[in-house]
């Protein structure tokens, strides 16, 4: 297990609101700012890319949790203030900037949320109490989602008049289609744990103090099934949308291929 995010030996992305802990093919990744309902900074973002640049090639399977009564409350509202986070970008400072040197801001940001669905990882989310904005796109970032009962997401971006821009629009309107995703997001409104679980959002609902618990049985499933398999698999359910039926059977037939090699000992 790793130093607590207080310790001032800790890496400093730990010291910023992550702690990473290893168990050999599962990495745990833990919001560990629950005294602010994990709410998110620029410095938090860079925490979370770090994290998963610092996976070992072992890791298999990613954990996604919260400490505390919320999942995350979105962003830090200093973000918002005219003073913002000391070290760090006002939005005045950001609308003022180029559009390259915005572009790029934004991008940086970005790289928290989409490293999750990397080919060689499948990811879950456990999300409890709130997900809202940055928290909800966070959740969407990942494969798979265990959420409590007492979940509430919102993507309450344009009540502030911005749009999501976390990399969670795409994975949201494939999970519960355009027209739903327009209504989630335009109207702000909360999304409960049945709900979730009705329209794509949730894999599974489970009772608060059974959240860990059914995210790592979870876990275990994934990695009782043998990589290759998991990984192909994953590359083609991604690729399906981008492929017309007969280039999805195609890709099916080249990913069986490989494996049976592989199987075989006779691989590339």
């Amino acid at each position: 297990m790793t130093a607590p995010a207080t310790d001032p030996q800790a890496p400093s992305w730990e010291r910023d609101g992550v702690r990473l802990e290893i168990h050999g093919e599962l990495a745990v990744v833990t919001l560990c700012r629950p005294k602010r309902r994990n709410a998110q900074s620029p410095a938090l973002w860079r925490a979370l890319a770090a994290a998963g640049c610092d996976l070992p090639g072992s890791v298999r399977v990613v954990l996604l949790r919260a400490e505390g009564v919320s999942f995350s409350a979105g962003l830090d509202r200093a973000m918002f203030t005219p003073e913002g986070i000391p070290g760090e970008p006002t939005f005045l400072q950001l609308a003022a900037s180029s559009d390259q040197e915005l572009d790029a801001a934004i991008a940086s940001y970005q790289e928290a949320f989409t490293w999750w669905r990397r080919p060689d990882l499948v990811s879950i989310a456990t999300v409890q109490g709130h997900a809202v904005g940055a928290g909800f796109q966070l959740a969407l970032g990942c494969d798979l989602r265990v959420v409590a009962e007492d979940v509430r997401f919102a993507m309450k971006e344009t009540s502030l008049g911005l749009v999501p821009d976390l990399a969670g629009t795409k994975p949201l309107t494939e999970l519960v289609g355009y027209a739903r995703a327009l209504e989630i997001c335009a109207t702000g409104r909360w999304v409960g744990a049945e709900e979730a679980a009705a329209i794509g959002l949730a894999n599974l609902v489970v009772p608060g103090e059974e959240l860990d618990a059914a995210a790592r049985d979870l876990a275990a499933a994934l990695l009782a099934a043998p990589r290759g398999a998991v990984i192909e698999t994953k590359a083609l359910l991604q690729g399906a949308a981008g492929r017309s039926f007969d280039e999805q059977r195609s890709a099916e037939r080249a990913a069986q291929a490989r494996r049976l090699r592989e199987l075989a000992g006779i691989g590339d």
